[in-house]
């Protein structure tokens, strides 16, 4: 069986649309906001997945996934990819961890626990979702499901995700079944 958690395989691209965000939004992305122990720069204590942390986070992850309706960046931007908030109610993936990472963190949970996540469709898209580092394992929030799902439970290819330590480095990730890794791209 898959172990709780994902496992890191080594350092990986950020993606374009990360980065293109953080030029537009400086303040989100500001590594030095979002080291705790700054002397250690050790990654923040992960989140305790009690019931109450539990039924916050799946009143969040379901209240956006109902604001939000989706749209293509294409639709909304008339561009292939651009991370963005969710505007006029609207959104695709990317836009909708953004929004569940910000009113997560507004609510008191550290953004080092708060991961910005690349995965694979089971038609072969990409895809992303926030990855949540519990005591418990790493959780998923998703679009695509109101439920708050253990990683291995969820039907995708893990590729990666923002680190720990600093949200602007990226790492790749492999699911510990095979030991095979997911080929950033």
């Amino acid at each position: 069986m898959a172990p709780l958690s994902l496992v890191v395989a080594g350092a990986a691209r950020d993606p374009a649309g990360w980065t293109d965000f953080c030029k537009r939004y400086q303040g989100e992305c500001d590594a030095k906001a979002a080291v705790v122990h700054k002397a250690s720069l050790q990654p923040a204590p992960e989140i305790v997945f009690d019931a109450a942390a539990r039924a916050m986070i799946a009143r969040i992850n379901s209240a956006v996934n109902a604001e939000i309706a989706p749209a293509t960046d294409r639709e909304m931007w008339g561009i292939e990819e651009r991370w963005d908030f969710p505007i006029n109610g609207r959104g695709d993936c990317e836009d909708y961890v953004l929004l569940k990472r910000a009113r997560l963190m507004a609510e008191g949970f550290p953004r080092q626990a708060l991961l910005i996540t690349v995965v694979t469709d089971l038609q072969g898209d990409g895809h992303a979702v926030l990855t949540l580092k519990t005591d418990r394992g790493d959780f998923i929030l998703d679009n695509m499901n109101d439920d708050v799902k253990l990683w291995r439970e969820t039907p995708y290819g893990y590729v990666k995700r923002q680190s720990q330590i600093d949200q602007n480095g990226w790492v790749s990730l492999r699911t510990g079944e095979t030991g095979s890794m997911m080929v950033s791209r």
